[in-house]
């Protein structure tokens, strides 16, 4: 279900009716939804800046959760304000559950909109999908959450090797509130598997 444009984001441009977050990658004037441009992203993790309209964070602020990020502390992406969150949520096809699996890449192309690039003066090849994004292309969708944290308590977590380099947000801190946005998607056998117990058990299906 759509939601209205939140006030925060009435000055960021829009592609099919979608507001286009601060973060996304713009390859050739089009927006790739799904894609981090590095430089952006970089930016709002550092200024602590909403990854959808580029305003600075207030007293809270929510960060998108799927349990690897849980199990390495911290979030990837950028946060958002309270605000912001739902319209994200609710628009977005990987967490309001349309999207099943993720994205596929093919499997030689580094390029981050994920085809060919004509133009040579377009900086892109020097852009490439972070290896996380690389290792989910055509998985099934994972569980995805929502957790607030103050702003008070806004940690940082560096890439070792490159200590100016921020590669998500702390999750080992205070957290105010969880949210759950979509169950994981099963694989196909698991699923048939879970059908027959719950006919074996007399239970409806979801």
């Amino acid at each position: 279900m759509s939601r209205a444009i939140p006030v925060r984001c009435l000055a960021r441009p829009l592609a099919g009716r979608l507001v286009v977050p601060y973060v996304s990658l713009i390859h050739n004037g089009h927006a790739v939804f799904g894609s981090l441009d590095a430089d952006r992203a970089r930016h709002a993790f550092l200024q602590r800046l909403c990854q959808i309209c580029s305003q600075p964070l207030e007293d809270r602020f929510f960060v998108i959760v799927r349990p690897a990020d849980q199990q390495q502390g911290h979030s990837p992406e950028p946060a958002l304000h309270p605000e912001c969150h739902p319209y994200t949520a609710a628009n977005c096809p990987m967490l309001n559950g349309t999207a099943t699996h993720y994205r596929s890449r093919p499997v030689l192309s580094s390029h981050p909109a994920a085809r060919p690039c004509p133009d040579p003066s377009c900086p892109c090849p020097e852009l490439t999908p972070d290896k996380g994004h690389t290792a989910r292309s055509g998985r099934p969708a994972d569980r995805f959450e929502a957790w607030m944290i103050a702003t008070r308590n806004y940690q940082l977590v560096f890439r070792p090797d490159a200590p100016d380099v921020p590669v998500g947000i702390s999750l080992n801190v205070p957290i105010l509130r969880t949210r759950l946005l979509r169950e994981a998607v099963l694989p196909a056998d698991h699923a048939a598997l879970l059908d027959l117990l719950r006919a074996a058990l007399g239970l409806e299906q979801p």
